[in-house]
């Protein structure tokens, strides 16, 4: 593929102007690791919650939607809407939680509610697995995603003359190191920047990567192959079209293209019943946590954070899916001969044969905004991890602001060099996420219940992270069970069983944290509910959050609003519009009644 002139003008502008931003914002972000990793607590909703949007945007995104549309569907996608459950949790229940708590990263929660050793232990372990570990897993993912984009793009790209290069035992293909140099820049202005710089380049990212998408969905469905919402119609069967999963005892196929999306009780009660509440994964941690209680903790104010990760939801859940599904089923048109192994990558071919000069460059800088944002993420996520969780309480105490500053925008390129050298390494990782939402099967009721339960210890969260890994030899040596294949739903479940009795068990075995800590803790956060009756009784002077009958509304009023504007925007898509006109009464509806609710909670006094 041969770009044109103005193609590499305008991804040479998106990259100056994403270089820009974070010079701007250089001087705000050296003066202290708050200004570094939470921009000085002082970002509006609207931005941190695009730059939420964003990070979960990566360039991998499109391509594995296209995939779930090509294997079952537009209802294939419910592997990820269940997520939404949780996140609506989060909104209602956890924003302003984490904005009171006036911590700099989710691992520091550890430190103001346990206590002990075990507290020590447990912080430092979530540093090392989630801050490193974990996220450079997650780094590596998507920069094997942007591998595949360029593989196909550019099939004949060398760097320096080499199809690949080998050094120290690794073996570098030619895409892996033109993605290593996009990781560098990346790696220069975030450290330069910090969060300050990720979050308004996120905006700024999001925006291209929006935009690049709408385009290419109107140029995919105006196609003379595709013939428009019409020709969708006639060329493919009407229940890919269908938005909710039909719950049956197998999957029936549908030719070479597509695979019915039947979805087995089974799955039914693992996806919607059991995954969005037990399970970590990153940007839907039961409870918040990551880089969005980052954000959450970078907000204005509690009012700031609360409709930072409502937008968020609204914008990650309702807006975004559209452009990249209307893509993937002019794909199931368009290329009907590609394995389905291989359908990820008919996206990318969509961009390359479709897409006029000028366009192309354009779709290309909006996945290089995809792409760079969520390294860029989770590269100042995870090093806030390493320098506020690790390297400042345990291993150099009592040093200057600046000396910090300095050592994270030098761990930012370590953390890059380890996931650069991972990816190296990884050959096929398409099932990672299950492996991460197994693992950590049984976890998310800790997460849940630390903030309303006093009686959660440090050992509580430690006996959920560990105990999935204390079943999995037995599921899968001794019980045979593909864990990442069709036996998922089932080792979910078992193992999310396993771990909530295992924490439980400790839990009552073991003491609470110490009292002088706990009622610190409620101090600072005043949570109230009836788990911290026996704390607050101590403190009469401290008054307990209240009104969580309206909050449980909210979240059943947020779901609505966010799944019934998904459903309207794509009846109107494909010209139901009755149906949509009813879909937008009911999400409007749920709207009001948040508003309602809030205002009712003395939503105007919080600040």
């Amino acid at each position: 593929m041969i770009l044109s002139l103005l193609d590499w003008l305008i991804i040479a502008a998106y990259f100056v102007v994403s270089f820009s931003i974070g010079i701007f914002l250089a001087r705000r972000a050296g003066k202290s690791t708050g200004d570094f990793f939470l921009s000085g607590r002082k970002l509006p909703w609207y931005i941190a919650g695009t730059s939420m949007v964003a990070t979960t945007f990566a360039a991998d995104t499109p391509l594995a939607v296209t995939e779930l549309v090509a294997q079952k569907g537009i209802a294939g996608n419910w592997l990820w809407w269940n997520f939404l459950l949780g996140g609506m949790l989060t909104v209602f229940f956890f924003a302003r939680l984490w904005r009171r708590s006036n911590i700099m990263t989710d691992a520091e929660f550890v430190a103001i509610r346990y206590s002990g050793k075990p507290a020590n232990f447990l912080r430092g372990l979530r540093a090392i697995y989630v801050g490193i570990f974990m996220n450079a897993i997650v780094i590596a993912w998507v920069n094997l995603a942007m591998v595949k984009i360029l593989q196909v793009v550019f099939p004949d790209f060398v760097f320096f003359g080499k199809e690949q290069l080998q050094f120290a035992g690794f073996t570098f293909s030619a895409h892996l190191m033109a993605v290593a140099c996009l990781m560098i820049f990346v790696a220069i202005y975030s450290s330069i920047s910090g969060l300050w710089g990720v979050s308004f380049t996120d905006t700024f990212q999001f925006i291209m990567a929006m935009g690049g998408s709408v385009a290419l969905a109107v140029y995919a469905v105006r196609h003379p192959d595709v013939g428009g919402i019409q020709g969708l119609r006639e060329n493919l069967p009407e229940w890919v079209f269908k938005f909710t999963p039909e719950v049956g005892n197998a999957s029936q196929g549908a030719g070479n293209a597509v695979g019915l999306m039947r979805m087995t009780v089974l799955a039914f009660i693992a996806y919607l019943g059991v995954q969005w509440w037990a399970s970590w994964y990153p940007g839907s941690e039961p409870g918040g946590g990551g880089y969005v209680a980052q954000r959450m903790m970078s907000a204005k104010d509690e009012k700031h954070s609360l409709l930072a990760t409502l937008w968020f939801q609204v914008a990650h859940f309702a807006l975004r899916p559209w452009p990249w599904i209307i893509v993937a089923l002019s794909a199931l048109v368009l290329y009907p001969e590609v394995p389905m192994a291989d359908k990820g990558a008919t996206y990318v071919m969509v961009i390359r044969d479709l897409l006029p000069k000028g366009l192309v460059g354009l779709l290309l800088a909006a996945f290089l905004a995809a792409y760079m944002s969520t390294i860029a993420s989770q590269t100042v996520w995870g090093t806030s991890y390493i320098i506020n969780d690790l390297f400042r309480p345990f291993i150099k105490k009592g040093e200057s602001e600046k000396y910090y500053v300095k050592v994270s925008r030098i761990t930012t390129f370590v953390l890059l060099l380890i996931a650069f050298l991972i990816t190296a390494k990884l050959e096929l990782i398409s099932q990672a996420w299950k492996i991460v939402l197994v693992l950590s099967g049984g976890i998310g009721l800790v997460l849940i219940f630390r903030w309303f339960w006093y009686r959660i210890n440090a050992w509580s969260e430690i006996s959920a992270m560990l105990a999935p890994y204390v079943i999995y030899p037995f599921l899968h040596y001794v019980l045979k069970l593909d864990i990442t294949g069709n036996d998922f739903e089932l080792s979910l479940i078992l193992i999310v069983a396993w771990s909530t009795a295992v924490w439980l068990l400790v839990t009552f075995l073991t003491k609470p944290s110490d009292q002088n800590v706990l009622e610190s803790f409620y101090t600072k956060v005043h949570p109230g509910g009836r788990g911290w009756r026996k704390i607050a009784s101590n403190l009469p002077h401290v008054k307990g959050d209240t009104g969580y009958a309206r909050l449980f509304l909210n979240w059943i009023f947020g779901c609505l609003l966010v799944m019934f504007s998904l459903f309207a925007i794509g009846q109107f898509i494909f010209a139901e519009y009755t149906k949509a006109i009813l879909y937008l009464f009911i999400a409007l509806g749920s709207g009001a009644g948040i508003i309602f609710n809030l205002n009712k909670s003395g939503w105007k006094n919080i600040s």
